[in-house]
């Protein structure tokens, strides 16, 4: 099992499919780079070079409405590393068109390959992102697509230096230069894509709607059936928004308010960019190789805290016109503007990969090409709505830039605040991830391999300390209905994440017998809706760092409804400062083991209509060993 997500480049299911999309991201920015050197070449007006800005991003959006419900389906029917090859041999035609449009100097051919491209792209996108959980295990989800992240922010950024350089650096050879990198580059992307082994598809006996308007409805609908996937959408469109705005203002960002252009705008976008890798390529750490959605909202407070400091960083005009990346560095305050570019970029990239992952983890495998195209839709909505907003805001309100990014800054909270009310799971995460990651460093074991996917299944853990729950939460990328002691449920600033959680309080037969019912009927709804429910058979905490004989309560869920049973263990709990260990006054001191290391363990789940109490005490005390 790999280690880290840098172990994924060294394997044939990952690395060829990661070079292919990052030879088509790197290859796409090299061409419209081109273009823009070509209309320079030539000596264009700026009225026509800005008609061609305008009209280019809007060609290459266009195929994202009008073909990305088909190219869902087809993702969705075909196997995956066929219709790669398929898009990259597309590729090859494109750039040959594109090509001729260089060496004849002719701008319509340009653009009607820059569409093509658009298309090219809308097909592949589905496949792109749907590929990952098939070829990825669950706890590899989040690093992979942290590493296709960062891969697609570094090939971008490259792309542009590399198309920009061209006609710079050959000259009267720019049309033939960019002719034939176009060409190489597409070829090479084919060529890797050929080693990337098969992957099944989703639903190989779908039958295809070719009218588009029908089906985009439908396959917006089907990305809206599960509330966090509906919202994980959501925000993914709004990083597109944001995006959108930000690198769109970034150009005349570094020649009126930084005091450059050219070379300091690529320095700028590198700033942002690098941040945005370095981001992506974190969260693997951070989640400890989980589906971690508390990420998200750590992510969005933390853009908007450094859009903010961009904006009183440098709110007016640069105080000269410096020109080069050197003598904008001189400047007073510059550093300041370097760090919150570097942190914008990191922290975006806390706030969208663990949104992939999370729709990729929680979308069934039939339908998950389809929810993305429904995605890209969305996404392609959003980048419209973006750049007439951020155009609308200065040209009508007069806004500079810097207010842009304020105004950006204050929107990101709102969006985030409503998205977070909506799905307080997000939220709860973000608060769990916080407590469980300051106080511990957790290692998990097997949890990935043997918690199910999907489904109804009961989780039976030995129970040690007041924060046994919210170490669980944070160790199972999927929600889980936690049955606790209503005294534990009950606990202040605690008692809201629990209750978000939708945890189940229960009491003793003889202390609340009602409320012991109503838990026996919640947790049997909770398992006939296909959820996770887990319980701490012991009935309490443990009072000597032993585990005590699981009481009945797991047979009697059982025989109401014989769902798989996992196995889990916590170890190196017991002389946590929330264990029993200590009295009431001990728990106030501060802790003994700061940041100490602590483990889940999880075995295969075990067939429900054949589990009792004493094999599972069992199976739970293999797993903790001699680690109370």
């Amino acid at each position: 099992m790999a280690h880290n997500q840098f172990e994924l480049l060294r394997q044939r299911r990952f690395l060829p499919f990661f070079a292919t999309q990052a030879f088509g991201a790197f290859n796409d920015n090299v061409y419209r780079q081109a273009v823009i050197g070509l209309l320079f070449y030539l000596g264009v007006s700026p009225e026509q070079r800005t008609l061609y800005t305008n009209l280019a991003p809007a060609l290459f959006i266009l195929p994202y409405f009008l073909f990305s419900a088909t190219a869902g389906q087809i993702a969705e029917k075909l196997e995956k590393s066929r219709l790669i090859r398929i898009t990259t041999s597309m590729e090859i035609a494109i750039m040959s068109l594109a090509a001729v449009g260089f060496l004849t100097q002719n701008m319509i051919v340009l653009l009607v390959a820059l569409f093509c491209t658009g298309l090219q792209s809308t097909l592949f996108g589905p496949v792109k992102y749907s590929i990952l959980p098939s070829v990825l295990k669950p706890e590899e989800l989040t690093g992979g697509n942290g590493l296709v992240e960062m891969g697609t922010s570094i090939s971008i950024l490259a792309g542009m230096i590399f198309g920009g350089l061209i006609f710079a650096v050959a000259g009267a050879h720019g049309p033939i230069v960019a002719a034939v990198s176009i060409i190489a580059l597409a070829v090479a992307g084919n060529l890797v894509s050929r080693a990337i082994p098969r992957a099944e598809p989703g639903a190989p006996d779908l039958k295809i709607n070719w009218n588009p308007i029908p089906e985009s409805i439908e396959i917006l609908r089907l990305s809206r059936k599960q509330p966090a996937v509906r919202n994980a959408i959501l925000g993914v469109s709004w990083f597109w928004f944001i995006g959108t705005v930000l690198t769109s203002q970034l150009p005349t960002y570094a020649e009126v308010n930084l005091g450059g252009s050219g070379t300091l705008y690529l320095f700028v976008l590198a700033l942002f960019s690098i941040g945005t890798g370095v981001g992506s390529i974190l969260c693997e750490k951070l989640s400890a190789r989980t589906v971690e959605i508390g990420l998200v909202p750590l992510g969005a407070f933390g853009i908007s805290a450094f859009m903010v400091d961009l904006y009183f960083a440098r709110s007016g005009a640069a105080p000269a016109q410096v020109g080069t990346v050197a003598g904008f560095m001189a400047q007073p305050g510059s550093w300041r503007i370097v760090i919150d570019l570097v942190g914008i970029g990191m922290f975006t990239g806390f706030f969208v990969v663990p949104l992939f992952a999370l729709i990729q983890s929680r979308t069934p495998r039939s339908e998950v090409s389809r929810v993305i195209a429904g995605m890209n839709i969305q996404n392609a909505g959003f980048i419209v709505l973006a750049a007439v907003l951020a155009i609308a805001v200065q040209r009508f309100l007069g806004w500079s830039i810097p207010q842009v990014f304020l105004a950006l800054a204050i929107a990101n909270i709102v969006v985030a605040i409503y998205i977070f009310t909506i799905v307080p799971e997000f939220l709860m995460r973000f608060l769990s991830w916080v407590l469980v990651r300051s106080l511990y460093r957790l290692k998990v074991h097997g949890v990935e391999k043997h918690v199910p996917d999907e489904g109804a299944a009961l989780i039976v853990c030995n129970h040690v300390s007041y924060m046994d729950a919210l170490i669980l939460a944070a160790s199972i990328p999927r929600p889980v209905r936690f049955v606790m002691y209503y005294r534990i449920f009950n606990i202040p600033v605690m008692s809201w994440i629990f209750r978000t959680a939708k945890a189940i309080p229960i009491a003793g037969a003889k202390e609340h017998p009602v409320l012991m019912q109503r838990a026996f009927d919640e947790i049997d709804a909770a398992l006939a809706e296909g959820e996770l429910v887990c319980i701490f058979p012991e009935g309490g905490l443990s009072k000597d760092g032993a585990i005590a004989p699981f009481k009945s309560g797991v047979e009697r869920i059982l025989e109401q409804r014989p769902v798989p049973v996992v196995p889990m263990a916590l170890r190196n709990m017991w002389t946590s400062m929330w264990s029993r260990r200590d009295g009431r006054l001990g728990r106030m001191r501060v802790p003994r083991r700061l940041r100490a290391t602590v483990e889940v363990i999880a075995q295969a789940p075990i067939d429900g209509s054949v589990a009792d109490a004493p094999m599972l005490e069992a199976r739970v005390r293999e797993l903790r060993g001699d680690a109370a």
